[in-house]
């Protein structure tokens, strides 16, 4: 239960991976909600997850899930009206961010903690210059003249690895490709050397090629600046090739959390089971099936936010359901050291 995730987190805090310190960033009973006409969407309903100094953490799940408005409450930019985090905590450095005034949370945006948004395209101002739009937060949180930011602006796009960047810091987003214009939203959150990075599906709409220029430069730039990342994605295979440990979320809930190896060796929560049962698999293909074997899939939808069941969540789409899950939502319990799932069932999946 959170009694067992606390003592999974100390623990998993202890044992580390090399180079990592103690935790950074820490949510608790975090919920954020949407009011409408139609009713009350719970788009985070009770989230809790931690991440320490120089570690990747992946958040894993549909589209829909609450990756996305995590991170947005985290930074408290959800638009209210409608949404408001009406419970949690949300701790930086031992300070919950929550308390803060607007001006306080200012001086942390973009600076400590920074983030990535989805669409390069959409997220870049299409009437500024690269530049401009670099150098704004250098100018507002390093106090650096506009020359000066200007020369920080060309050093950082050179960091992620743009060429001619003096050049490209007069030009505007239309002009440059997706790959190129992701590299900007990378060196704009790196500007002012943030401690925690969230990077919202940064490879989305990219081609494979480019998605793993862009995951690389990542982790290069992670290693050089010891940043730690929230890594969110519906991409299995991008959070086995960066993360050490994995959230797995669902209709606005936390299901699973495990370090990543164990979560693929051996996943608790049948909705984790399932996204590992779409990934194509050649080595399995190959033996099994030359010719080529059909994805599994997982039936049904996800429910909506307005009207949930009962019990659990994951219930209407689960081959292991019974009265029980329909009855009750199953606690988050540790199944195997720092590995916990909310699943009545875990010891009869077939994996």
């Amino acid at each position: 239960m959170v009694e067992n995730e606390g003592a999974a987190r100390q623990e998993g805090t202890a044992a580390g991976i090399p180079g990592q310190g103690s935790v950074i960033l820490e949510l608790s009973g975090l919920r954020t909600h949407f009011f409408s006409r139609e009713g009350v969407v719970r788009a985070v309903d009770g989230v809790s997850y931690h991440l320490n100094r120089r570690e990747t953490l992946g958040v894993v799940g549909e589209s829909g899930c609450g990756k996305s408005v995590t991170a947005l409450s985290i930074l408290r930019l959800i638009p209210d009206p409608p949404g408001r985090i009406v419970e949690g905590v949300i701790r930086f450095e031992g300070t919950d961010l929550l308390t803060l005034s607007e001006k306080k949370m200012q001086q942390i945006r973009g600076n400590e903690i920074s983030m990535i948004f989805q669409e390069p395209m959409t997220s870049l101002n299409p009437v500024l210059t690269i530049g401009h739009q670099i150098s704004e937060a250098i100018i507002l949180h390093q106090k650096l003249s506009k020359s000066a930011a200007m020369e920080k602006s060309v050093e950082m796009l050179r960091l992620v690895h743009i060429p001619e960047a003096a050049r490209l810091v007069r030009e505007y987003p239309h002009q440059l490709s997706g790959g190129m214009r992701q590299r900007v939203m990378i060196a704009m959150a790196l500007s002012c050397n943030p401690k925690v990075l969230i990077a919202d599906e940064p490879t989305t709409a990219l081609d494979v090629t480019i998605q793993a220029q862009i995951l690389e430069l990542m982790l290069e730039l992670q290693e050089k600046l010891g940043t730690a990342i929230i890594l969110i994605t519906h991409d299995l295979g991008v959070i086995a090739e960066t993360a050490q440990r994995v959230v797995v979320m669902y209709a606005g809930k936390k299901v699973e959390e495990a370090p990543v190896a164990e979560l693929f060796a051996e996943p608790c929560h049948p909705y984790t089971l399932g996204l590992m049962g779409s990934i194509p698999r050649m080595d399995r293909d190959s033996a099994e099936s030359p010719g080529g074997t059909r994805l599994q899939e997982i039936k049904g939808i996800v429910p909506s936010l307005y009207d949930l069941p009962p019990g659990c969540i994951f219930e209407p789409r689960c081959q292991y359901a019974d009265d029980q899950c329909r009855a009750e939502y199953p606690p988050l319990e540790e199944k195997r050291p720092g590995h916990l799932a909310a699943c009545w069932h875990t010891d009869r999946l077939e994996r």
